[in-house]
């Protein structure tokens, strides 16, 4: 299902201004610092915030429009919302938290509570169908929080941080589930995240939210190669390295090699590497890194307060330096120079993509 959303809501330290599109399926994540407007974003979508000027419309119908005095109650919208902390009602079992919604649009009981078990099947909760959120974990929380916002099979699907509170094992498996519902049944979302490896894994496309407004849009490896803003440079400017691990080494399709912390799990991975980890030399180095390998520069992003050099080579890299680190080194375009990453620098989570 479609979504068009243009239209502004004041704020007492800026105006949000929002115009945007998500095409039936697609999965857009919403990047940007703590107080550019993404709650509001939710907000307006959701229903919870009037708008102060212009449109939404979900699926062809009108939802907000200032001008026409139209405004859709949140129950109406067919939007799910799944927030950053779960949100579960305590005085309910698990099964009556994902039928609520159901329940709540007038199906019988006994319909909402079978709907309800079907979801919890889906995404292997059903063993906790009786217990009370209370007992659960909090990716167990998060995943029924997941079944409830989708049991009443919305138009639009809105995630707030969803893996924000998580330890790691917790947010591979939100990120499984979200993977398996864009495989098996795509839900048109719109994702809120601070975590760049959730828009590399599960966004089509991204829109970057500073004070109120869309600064940049595109496929995240287009907005972490040119970033509009330090905030977003450090947010997103990150290289994703997809392999293998086995005895400490993750293999790339390529057969590139990157050496990874000891304790890392075997399997497949995504590593991530930040700019400000990767180091650049004439020659090879010697010395504790244990990564090192030719490159090339094929682009050179200078600002007043830092270089940006992305490299091609084995491994696709961005480095960031200062800029009398840049000028000692007499950086060019197609200059080929050596880069080293400690394996310590290295973060690797699980890849979950087929």
């Amino acid at each position: 299902m479609s979504v068009e959303a243009r239209f502004t809501i004041q704020h007492d330290s800026f105006q949000l201004t929002i115009d945007m599109t998500l095409a039936d399926g697609e999965v857009l994540a919403v990047l940007g610092p703590n107080g550019s407007g993404k709650s509001t974003l939710l907000n307006a979508l959701s229903g919870l915030q009037p708008i102060d000027s212009g449109t939404i419309q979900i699926d062809g119908n009108i939802v907000d429009d200032v001008d026409r005095s139209t405004f859709v109650l949140p129950e109406h919208r067919h939007v799910g919302v799944m927030f950053q902390n779960s949100e579960l009602f305590e005085t309910m079992s698990v099964i009556d938290n994902v039928a609520f919604g159901l329940r709540a649009h007038g199906e019988h009981r006994n319909a909402a509570r079978s709907a309800a078990a079907e979801w919890l099947k889906r995404f292997s909760l059903e063993s906790f169908a009786h217990r009370r959120p209370a007992s659960l974990s909090g990716g167990q929380a998060q995943r029924v929080a997941l079944a409830r916002a989708l049991a009443t099979r919305p138009n639009l699907l809105l995630l707030d941080e969803p893996t924000s509170a998580l330890d790691v094992r917790a947010k591979a498996e939100i990120r499984r589930d979200l993977l398996q519902l864009r495989r098996e049944s795509p839900v048109t979302t719109l994702l809120v995240t601070h975590d760049p490896l959730d828009a590399f894994a599960l966004a089509d496309r991204v829109i970057v939210l500073e004070e109120g407004r869309i600064v940049q849009s595109g496929a995240l490896d287009e907005v972490a190669s040119h970033p509009q803003s330090r905030h977003i440079a450090d947010m997103v400017g990150l290289s994703l390295v997809r392999g293998e691990v086995r005895n400490g080494t993750l293999t790339t399709a390529a057969n590139a090699l990157l050496v990874v912390p000891a304790d890392t799990p075997e399997g497949p991975s995504v590593a991530s590497i930040r700019p400000a980890s990767v180091s650049l030399h004439r020659r090879q180095p010697e010395g504790s890194a244990r990564n090192a390998w030719e490159m090339a520069i094929s682009d050179l992003d200078r600002h007043p307060d830092r270089v940006r050099a992305r490299l091609t080579g084995p491994i696709p890299l961005l480095a960031e330096l200062t800029p009398a680190g840049a000028d000692a080194l007499s950086l060019a375009v197609g200059d080929t120079l050596w880069a080293s990453v400690k394996a310590s620098e290295v973060t690797v989570t699980p890849d979950l993509l087929p």
